[in-house]
């Protein structure tokens, strides 16, 4: 099958490249608000297209029957739809259930571990935990030791060669483990009942746990952690890197969001919202505090009020530590100008503001605009909003003083009067009175409500349901709504949603999918059970959609241009091909499970099997030049070597099922939305 795989790639991918830029460009359409509407059919694939992340077996026939219209009504009220099953998924995943300060606990970072080997904080008691500690004190003591080892030697190599001979850290973190992996009876261990399992492993030594956890790979690395309930499995993967187990737990609760929720504008709302208020999950304390940030701050305000959205992003941890605001400090500041604390807040806030040694050029006594920036050009107003380069200071002198308590451990959202630059600011023309912490809501209230911030939240609202370009009256009626509405999201949405524009022929289909939106919508259409969603997360990155890592706090581009070429195409092609073949890891595609027929039929005729997928994945929206292309291929003996005819082979007729879905979910036609 690999070897039928590569041989049918190969052969279409350069077809399919070609019949993809044809149909893209024809794609991007504006839609006509005077055109035809669509019939209830179409009406239904494409709410289900865009209000969802696509549509699932049956799930299109389900919505005609309860009625788009009304169907979209109850998207809009998720707290009203039972999403029950989808939490059921999520329960294993603890750490999205806990706070910042929870997770730095169980999975302590570098700065705990610091802390505790010089004696400011304690080893926790719990043994679980307590192994956890351990495994990571050993690592930064060997690392410690090492580095102080490298400056006591001075002396550098005395030629290239000799430099090349140096192994790297990870080199010899390598070879360490691997002597520690070959004293153990490893097969001993994995051989035990999963609570015996877990006890021997707490009774190892801390370099023997990470030889463990580190070095096993395939089937002994899958048993390790076989039947454990959660806790357990969560503290055997942090023996070797909590932060890791933090990160991929998000990053697979994000995925069976996307692919399970039945609260699915909700999901598609997050995933906009997050991207607009972007915060790079690759930044220090952001690595503990991105979770908190999507679950508290983003996913329970993405249908309410925008400023109380954007008051709460401004005050969330993830974005103060993201963007640097934390450290903004008033250039006429106490702290500037070196005015010691009171005596009864010193101890409060010292593990935030350093002692007034500091020196003009240190970060925290400067005035930090980063923030201020991107709220105005990013956030709120627009590239071309109105703003100055006057107005981005006063902005961040309005929110010097907005700060946090101890982010490296989790801590959350202070004001710090002593930051806080004093005096009157001048914002957008708007006097700004000296108020303290009031200051940065009076300037967060102007911001939301002002008419430039309306044009530009409703043009990327727009652009993410309707079109690359959205047509200016949709807009324009979206702002009215925005502005009157008092910033209501709900209410911008219904105009939206209601509208001929959305509604136009020349919408159908005609936006590309992002590869998020695109891998989510082939679990979707394949019926796909996840039990591991990271080969999914790996995926998304090979597709240059790395999961909370968007660096620059642009966010990712929801336009076809930066999706639509050669590589990308033949990228998403490889990925469903290898959906619907089972080449990933704890994703299970069952071939032909999309099928109507029954279960205990006679295999079909290629031709019919296509016809058949073509009404399921993509209700018969499939273009003659690839029907054609997928055609020819199947007809292609060394690409499927099943003879015409032959009814015979069932496990032969599966794998060509399952070859067939995977070109369908990999065409020009199911990458647009």
């Amino acid at each position: 099958m690999q070897l039928r795989q590569k041989q049918l790639a190969a052969a279409i991918s350069l077809v399919v490249v070609l019949a993809a830029s044809v149909q893209f460009a024809a794609g991007k359409k504006k839609p006509a608000p005077d055109a035809p509407q669509m019939d209830e059919h179409k009406r239904a694939v494409h709410a289900l297209n865009r209000v969802t992340f696509g549509p699932r077996p049956g799930e299109i026939e389900r919505v005609e029957v309860i009625g788009v219209d009304k169907w979209i009504d109850q998207q809009l009220y998720p707290e009203r739809i039972n999403d029950s099953a989808l939490d059921s998924r999520l329960a294993p995943l603890r750490t999205l259930r806990m706070d910042s300060r929870e997770m730095v606990e169980n999975f302590p970072p570098e700065p705990v571990i610091k802390g505790i080997a010089e004696g400011k904080l304690s080893l926790p008691r719990d043994p679980m935990k307590r192994a956890v500690y351990d495994a990571q004190l050993e690592k930064y003591e060997e690392k410690r030791e090492r580095k102080q080892a490298a400056a006591n030697d001075q002396t550098p190599p005395a030629d290239s060669s000799a430099k090349q001979n140096v192994m790297s850290e990870d080199e010899i973190n390598k070879r360490r483990y691997e002597r520690e992996l070959a004293k153990l009876n490893s097969d001993e261990i994995l051989s035990l009942p999963a609570d015996q399992r877990m006890q021997a492993i707490l009774r190892l030594r801390p370099e023997a746990q990470i030889a463990l956890v580190s070095l096993l790979k395939g089937p002994k690395r899958d048993q390790l952690t076989d039947g454990m309930n959660p806790e357990q499995r969560e503290t055997v993967l942090a023996l070797n890197n909590p932060q890791q187990v933090v990160n991929e737990e998000l990053l697979q609760g994000k995925i069976l969001r996307a692919t399970y929720s039945e609260r699915q504008l909700q999901e598609v709302l997050t995933d906009f919202w997050f991207n607009h208020f972007n915060v790079f999950i690759g930044k220090g304390a952001d690595r503990y505090l991105v979770t908190s940030y999507e679950r508290d701050v983003i996913r329970p305000r993405v249908l309410g009020k925008f400023e109380d959205l954007l008051v709460a992003t401004a005050q969330s941890p993830a974005m103060l530590f993201y963007l640097d605001n934390w450290l903004s400090v008033g250039p006429n500041s106490d702290v500037a100008n070196g005015i010691p604390k009171r005596p009864n807040q010193w101890n409060q806030r010292a593990r935030i503001i350093r002692p007034p040694r500091q020196t003009a050029k240190s970060k925290r006594n400067g005035l930090n605009e980063n923030y201020g920036r991107e709220l105005m050009e990013l956030h709120t107003l627009g590239v071309n909003g109105g703003y100055t380069q006057k107005d981005v200071t006063e902005v961040a002198r309005v929110l010097t003083g907005w700060t946090l308590k101890q982010p490296r451990e989790g801590g959350g959202f202070t004001f710090d009067e002593r930051m806080h630059e004093p005096g009157e600011k001048v914002v957008l023309g708007h006097r700004i009175k000296s108020n303290g912490e009031k200051e940065g809501r009076e300037v967060l209230h102007l911001l939301a409500h002002h008419p430039s911030t309306a044009k530009f939240i409703c043009t990327k609202l727009a652009m993410r349901f309707v079109a690359d370009n959205p047509p200016p009256a949709l807009v324009d009626r979206m702002s009215q709504t925005f502005l009157k509405k008092d910033g209501d999201i709900r209410e911008v949405l219904k105009t939206m949603l209601r509208s001929p524009e959305f509604w136009s022929p020349d919408a159908y289909r005609a936006k590309v999918k992002t590869p998020l939106e695109f891998a989510a919508s082939a679990l979707r259409a394949s019926g796909a059970e996840i039990t591991d969603a990271m080969p999914i997360a790996r995926q998304l990155q090979n597709m240059g959609m790395q999961l909370y890592g968007m660096q620059p706090p642009t966010g990712y581009s929801m336009k076809a241009d930066t999706w639509v070429n050669s590589s990308a195409l033949l990228g998403r092609m490889n990925f469903a091909l290898g959906l619907t073949a089972g080449k990933f890891k704890g994703v299970q595609v069952e071939a032909g499970k999309i099928m109507p027929s029954p279960a205990n039929a006679a295999p079909v005729e290629p031709e019919q099997t296509l016809q058949v997928l073509e009404n399921s994945l993509l209700a018969a929206d499939i273009s003659k030049q690839t029907h054609e292309t997928i055609v020819s291929q199947l007809h292609d003996p060394r690409i499927n070597p099943r003879p015409a005819g032959d009814t015979k082979n069932p496990p032969q007729a599966a794998a060509e099922t399952a070859t067939i879905e995977g070109l369908l979910l990999g065409s020009p036609e199911f990458q647009r939305r």
